[in-house]
């Protein structure tokens, strides 16, 4: 090979042509995050959703097989197994305390608005006429813009503050789906 054909295939790429192929891969990453960072939200939301759909669930086969009619109104109960049972009203990962943090969502149960003491359940734990679940975002706009809430009517609420909707459900909170 001449020395003037070795030198054009030695060249390689020019500090510019790969500054030109950052700034491509720069501008890419910077339109890809903020919707990565949007899905993820948006996946956390649909979580709370679904876990209040299945704490209103599973309020009901209680309140039909061990609440004699009245409503747990804390999570751990919805997890304790019925008297020859194994298998408690909700899973695991929604029954470890007052306040169970899934999903970046903070959920919670307590005694619905106008509630009245209820009968004994089969475990001999005291009900409510009616219950009240919430789900908000542990942080709000990073892990969730929308905040929960289920009653005994079954239809979840929601509404974009940081406060879940509060009952009487109404606007500003609407339906979810």
């Amino acid at each position: 090979m001449t020395p003037q054909i070795r030198r054009a295939v030695e060249r390689g790429f020019t500090l510019i042509e790969l500054l030109i192929v950052v700034a491509i891969i720069s501008i890419i990453a910077a339109v890809a995050v903020p919707s990565l960072l949007r899905s993820k939200q948006t996946g956390s939301e649909v979580a709370a959703a679904a876990s209040l759909q299945a704490i209103s669930k599973a309020e009901v086969m209680y309140s039909l097989s061990c609440g004699a009619g009245g409503f747990a109104v804390s999570l751990p109960t919805l997890g304790t197994p019925s008297p020859g049972t194994s298998e408690g009203y909700l899973s695991a990962d929604l029954i470890g305390g007052a306040v169970v943090a899934k999903s970046g969502y903070n959920v919670t149960l307590m005694a619905g608005a106008g509630a009245a003491a209820g009968p004994n359940d089969c475990n001999g734990v005291a009900t409510q006429t009616t219950f009240y679940a919430t789900a908000v975002p542990q942080s709000f706009g990073q892990t969730g813009s929308r905040s929960f809430a289920v009653n005994a009517s079954g239809t979840v609420w929601m509404n974009n503050t940081a406060v879940a909707p509060t009952e009487p459900f109404g606007p500003p909170s609407v339906t979810y789906r």
